[in-house]
């Protein structure tokens, strides 16, 4: 793989024989004579570094770093001359990766710009293992939904918005009827085939603002921001008979399918996050009591 390096420096021997040194050793070069040049380039050319002088005509190299920090996830190296009135510490603030004194010899320069990209690929390496961390420790391993756990943070997140903002928030709780039965009648393994399918069942009748969570063994909730409680019913009705119409087949020549109960509730002002989910948990359960198969809402919080 050959990484990409731009040059800037307003001193043309410098940054051709740099260029040239550099274009040796199969790096894919380009260079240009200021900062706005610089700036330009980078909207076409995607660089692994930017090796730029600091004292330059108009923008400065300390500015332009800063102001590729801002803009673009690539490592900028600086040079200076000995008698320049700049420091380490000053080139590290503006987000300088690497400092290196004119006149240098071009080897020490190709050794610190291996460093640089040895250390931007593993901290791109640590930050892309980190997310996928984080994701796993808020995430259900068997439907893809949240957990309960960010269930809890984000619930209370939600309600914090709605403190601010006094923007309507609906919530619907989700509970497969008679799932027992499914898992005693075709083992755990079928019952986590039903499950996984209404994962992403619920994902793929959810819109894009709202959140799903696998909130326990086989409940289910959804958050709905900006959605009043008539809305909130239209998206659960469709979750319902969206899993009621999927066909499941458990052994050979078995077809079945199963069902839901939902309850749907809007945030009261003034409510916590308990009572809220409890206002929910009583309306499923009302659906359980009333056949099942069905959707109820509870406004009220009395």
């Amino acid at each position: 793989m050959a990484y990409s390096i731009l040059i800037v420096d307003d001193d043309v021997a410098i940054k051709e024989s740099v260029e040239e040194y550099l274009e040796i050793l199969n790096y894919n070069v380009k260079s240009a004579g200021n900062a706005v040049q610089a700036l330009e380039i980078l909207d076409s050319f995607k660089a692994d570094v930017v090796l730029t002088d600091i004292m330059m005509q108009g923008m400065d190299g300390l500015e332009l770093t800063r102001k590729i920090k801002e803009s673009y996830d690539i490592d900028v190296m600086v040079m200076t001359g000995y008698s320049a009135e700049y420091s380490y510490e000053e080139a590290v603030q503006a987000g300088a990766s690497d400092f290196i004194f004119k006149p240098f010899r071009f080897e020490e320069l190709d050794l610190r710009i291996k460093r640089v990209l040895r250390e931007g690929t593993f901290k791109k390496e640590r930050t892309k293992m980190l997310k996928e961390l984080n994701k796993l420790a808020i995430t259900d391993a068997l439907t893809e939904l949240y957990n309960s756990r960010h269930f809890f943070s984000q619930i209370k997140t939600e309600i914090n918005r709605y403190k601010r903002y006094s923007r309507p928030l609906s919530l619907l709780i989700l509970d497969i009827d008679f799932f027992k039965d499914y898992n005693d009648s075709w083992g755990h393994l079928e019952g986590d085939k039903v499950l996984m399918r209404i994962g992403k069942t619920i994902k793929a009748c959810m819109r894009s603002m709202d959140s799903a969570y696998r909130y326990g063994g086989e409940e289910f909730a959804i958050l709905l921001p900006e959605t009043k409680i008539q809305k909130a019913c239209v998206v659960g009705a469709r979750i319902k008979d969206n899993i009621g119409a999927q066909i499941f087949t458990p052994e050979k020549d078995t077809k079945t399918s199963v069902t839901i109960s939902i309850g749907a509730t809007e945030l009261v002002e003034g409510e916590d996050f308990r009572s809220f989910i409890g206002r929910a948990d009583k309306a499923m359960y009302k659906s359980k009591e009333s056949g099942r198969n069905k959707l109820t809402y509870i406004l009220s919080k009395d």
